[in-house]
């Protein structure tokens, strides 16, 4: 049971050692580099989301709806 209690006393001073050590440290992104990274990603989104838009409307649901509507006017 002492060894039990020390393992864990042992992990949770290395965890604090590691947080503190994480704290301390002064390395750091700037804040032009993040915002370029952020706007980079919105604008690719948006253009990938507006591919999309414009292949869903022009190409995939009018070939649905002519599917659907051959599906449910069978005259057999």
């Amino acid at each position: 049971m002492k060894k039990f209690f020390k393992s864990i006393r042992d992990k949770f001073n290395s965890g604090v050692c590691a947080v503190q050590t994480v704290i301390a440290t002064k390395k750091a992104e700037g804040y032009v580099d993040s915002g370029v990274k952020i706007l980079i990603a919105v604008v690719i989104g948006a253009l990938l989301l507006g591919g999309l838009y414009a292949l869903f409307n022009t190409t995939i649901m009018p070939t649905v709806t002519s599917k659907i509507t051959e599906l449910f006017s069978y005259n057999g």
